[in-house]
């Protein structure tokens, strides 16, 4: 698909496993979780018994770090090497970039930091600190819906216009509701599931590499 008027687009990433090379929050249960509920929790998010609300406030509330222990590891959480390209490519191009995540703002905030990527939009649950534990505040989540903790759905048509051209990158379950509204996504591993059963037309991706492509192809 050839881009026309490149200032029409949005496009929206979500952050674990897609910008990150990680879910980065999941990979903070077993190193500083106080008991194991949270493998309990997890199963039953995974069993479809629980939203991400319920699975991720109980997980949270059974974390103990400090700010700065909570620093130290996030410096070494590493990005998809393409994304830092693939940001500094579309704004060049004028096209907006959102980032919509069902983790937390200070988590997502911090990692895009260390590696030097600032002023993007960003949509996300909320965290605060109180010594050594981790206050989770969930904003963006939906009273009609126990599925996820934040609305990715509400952000991202909160941020376009009826001629907007809308592109969604993503691999999870939070992905799906809004991928919907894209005129173009990118998905991998449950999306892709998704949009493989659903008979939906997509583009699979293994690494942000093949989206880069596909943008330098689109806005040139």
């Amino acid at each position: 698909m050839k881009i026309i008027n490149p200032e029409k687009c949005v496009v929206f990433f979500d952050f674990d496993n897609t910008i990150a090379t990680c879910d980065v929050f999941d990979s903070m249960l077993p190193r500083f979780s106080r008991d194991d509920l949270w493998v309990k929790l997890e199963k039953d998010w995974q069993r479809g018994k629980i939203g991400s609300h319920v699975c991720l406030e109980g997980q949270i509330n059974g974390i103990s770090i400090t700010k700065q222990a909570l620093d130290k590891y996030l410096s070494g959480i590493k990005l998809d090497p393409y994304f830092k390209k693939i940001v500094t490519s579309l704004s060049a191009s004028k096209v907006k970039v959102i980032v919509l995540s069902d983790n937390f703002d200070y988590i997502l905030k911090r990692v895009l930091g260390f590696h030097s990527i600032g002023n993007l939009k960003v949509y996300s649950n909320k965290l605060k600190f109180a010594k050594d534990k981790l206050i989770p505040c969930f904003p963006f989540r939906s009273k009609k819906c126990q599925v996820c903790a934040h609305c990715k759905t509400k952000n991202l048509l909160a941020n376009v216009s009826p001629d907007s051209i809308i592109i969604y990158v993503g691999d999870g379950r939070s992905d799906i509701c809004p991928s919907q509204y894209a005129d173009l996504v990118f998905a991998k591993d449950d999306l892709l599931k998704y949009f493989q059963d659903k008979k939906l037309t997509c583009f699979a991706y293994e690494s942000l590499k093949d989206v880069y492509n596909y943008f330098k192809r689109s806005f040139e």
